[in-house]
């Protein structure tokens, strides 16, 4: 199922497990992911909720050829780090199989329909918000402290990377999910970004208190131009504009908050990825990337494929790699690859203060 979200970039880490003396531990850093759709790897597989991608055609890409619960034809940003790192995708946290050994490697905890704000994703009912997933985090410490100690733990949550994908889903799944909602009755669009940011600060803050020491944090895509919000509010046959603006006055701002949040703090945890930049490369300029379009989703129905959910019943276009969107809401593994390139190896215009080649290359040397 199609769950909006904001665009976002990601991160990813080395990891393996290593038994010497009989001493479980960690042989390279581990990863934890927390957001919403654009990042969840499955988890919402094991909830009673209507925002899920565990039926074909989604995964009709995926290594397994089998839906996974990721909302991408194939892999997601996460996974396509953890690749370009020669590592194995970390689990979802209510993954049956994470425990042992696997816990070392890190965690998934985001879920699908998920956004900064608890009122967000209401209409998807189960699903694991913010404050859970960070509580889910905390538990997450406690599990690994009994398999190698409290020191253990806490030096192996300090040296991970950790990766943050949220806020999309607070416009278009709250803000713009219908005429007249209660937080645009609330809210100017001005003062809901603004609260938004004042929200999302005290999750990073609450982040760092549990000991995330590198945090890549995206932004969202451009959400007025994704199949989904043409077909639905598009502005003289373009993208919405008032969504558009929702993203250009969020953007900036989060950017600004991170940097504020790095001085405060007197390092840079916090590493901002201006996915929103990413994905407008390739939406304005689908040919320079290899797409024959950017507006048409692969998978969808009606106009630009863009109305209702992505179904074994749904329009599926043959090639996959010609699309820059997968279903109305989410991109397609290429354009997923596209933006992983820019987190990996991107100049300041993309990632600020630095790209996640210099991060992982400056903690090497520690």
């Amino acid at each position: 199922m199609a769950v909006p979200s904001g665009f976002v970039g990601t991160m990813v880490i080395l990891f393996g497990v290593v038994v010497l003396a009989g001493v479980v531990e960690a042989k390279s850093r581990a990863f934890f992911v927390f957001g919403d759709s654009l990042v969840d790897s499955g988890n919402n597989n094991y909830l009673a909720t209507t925002a899920r991608a565990d039926s074909p055609p989604y995964g009709i890409d995926y290594p397994s050829r089998k839906p996974t619960g990721r909302f991408s034809n194939g892999r997601n940003i996460p996974d396509l780090i953890s690749e370009g790192m020669g590592a194995e995708s970390v689990l979802p946290y209510l993954s049956p199989q994470l425990k042992g050994d696997n816990l070392l490697n890190g965690a998934n905890f985001a879920s699908a329909g998920i956004g900064i704000l608890n009122d967000t994703g209401a209409q998807f009912l189960n699903i694991i918000r913010m404050y859970r997933q960070l509580d889910y985090f905390e538990e997450y410490q406690q599990r690994v402290s009994i398999l190698i100690g409290v020191g253990r733990a806490k030096k192996l949550v300090n040296q991970a990377l950790v990766l943050i994908t949220v806020g999309g889903n607070d416009f278009v799944n709250n803000y713009y999910l219908v005429p007249y909602s209660a937080r645009s009755r609330q809210f100017s669009l001005q003062d809901y970004v603004k609260y938004l940011i004042v929200e999302y600060r005290k999750l990073l803050m609450r982040l760092y208190d549990l000991g995330a020491r590198r945090v890549l944090v995206t932004g969202t895509g451009p959400m007025g131009c994704v199949p989904a919000e043409l077909a639905m509010r598009g502005t003289n046959g373009g993208c919405s504009a008032e969504l558009q603006r929702a993203a250009s006055l969020y953007n900036p701002q989060l950017q600004h908050m991170i940097q504020g949040l790095n001085k405060k703090i007197g390092k840079d945890v916090f590493i901002a990825a201006n996915t929103a930049r990413m994905h407008n490369d390739f939406v304005n300029n689908p040919a320079a990337y290899g797409f024959t379009t950017s507006r048409i989703a692969c998978c969808g129905q009606g106009p630009y494929n863009g109305i209702g959910l992505c179904t074994p019943l749904s329009n599926l276009c043959p090639n996959r790699n010609l699309h820059a969107f997968w279903d109305p809401f989410h991109p397609t593994e290429k354009a997923n690859r596209i933006i992983v390139e820019q987190i990996m190896s991107g100049s300041k215009r993309y990632m600020k203060p630095m790209n996640l080649s210099t991060v992982l290359a400056l903690d090497a040397t520690k």
